[in-house]
């Protein structure tokens, strides 16, 4: 059982920055891979980044891509989304998700726990 808890959210001007947490308590494999997706509620949840446990390797989705950087504290069982440059675009709620097995980090459905999710709000 994972237990996962996003902090860091809130409401910022476009251009400016926001750093979110994901801190996941419970037995973390070297095979999970943790990512991060965001919702709106006239969109459906999109995917945004993703990392490997072991090895760190990211990913990002396009709409993201240089602007947000992703990053685990695997001695502390966290991950941190930097995310620069927002844009009013951005807004949405953010949820991290670990996927247990490897498969599409794009596809939600392959994950099996979540968080709660922070609300990221970037005024124009």
């Amino acid at each position: 059982q994972v237990q996962l808890v996003e902090s860091g959210g809130g409401l910022v001007q476009a251009g400016g920055s926001l750093r979110l947490t994901c801190a996941a308590s419970g037995r973390i494999e070297s095979s999970y891979r943790l990512g991060w997706f965001r919702q709106t509620p006239e969109k459906e949840r999109e995917f945004v980044s993703a990392i490997n446990w072991s090895g760190g390797r990211t990913s990002y989705a396009d709409s993201v891509k240089g602007r947000f950087t992703l990053s685990r504290d695997n001695a502390r069982n966290t991950v941190y989304l930097q995310m620069n440059s927002l844009k009013p675009e951005d807004t949405a709620v953010y949820y991290c998700a670990v996927q247990v097995i490897g498969g599409n980090m794009w596809n939600e459905y392959e994950y099996k726990y979540w968080g709660q999710g922070t609300q990221v709000t970037v005024s124009s």
